[in-house]
């Protein structure tokens, strides 16, 4: 069975800083691009952070830029979001997902719809 499961999430204060890893498994992943989003309560999911198969190209969204780092171990088919500074309105259910259509690309898409596979998610909350 090919899944994503993510794991890292929690309660946080506002400053700190948490890890996300979402492991694959069931098929390699390495050749693919990964993404994370996050769902806000009451709002629609939106683009968080891409990376290219190898790492070499990442794109974030402003709103997180210079805060939150993605990265990959492809040895261990695993991906992670460090996320710094948290604030508030980072609040939501974070989801990694896997775009299968874009085989050793070196651009990722950041359209919700461009992603295959998803994650179930998991929760962090950033209190004030």
């Amino acid at each position: 069975q090919v899944q994503l499961v993510e794991s890292g999430g929690g309660l946080v204060q506002a400053g700190g800083s948490l890890r996300l890893s979402c492991a694959a498994s069931g098929r390699a992943f390495s050749t693919y691009c990964m993404g994370w989003f996050r769902r806000v309560a009451g709002k629609d999911r939106e683009f968080v952070a891409a990376l290219t198969w190898n790492g070499a190209k990442t794109t974030y969204a402003d709103s997180v830029k210079g805060r939150f780092t993605i990265s990959r171990d492809n040895a261990k088919d695993t991906v992670y979001l460090q996320m710094n500074s948290l604030k508030p309105e980072g609040t939501a259910v974070y989801y990694c997902a896997a775009d299968m259509t874009r085989w050793l690309s070196d651009w990722c898409p950041t359209g919700l719809h461009d992603y295959d596979l998803w994650g179930q998610g998991t929760q962090v909350t950033v209190s004030s």
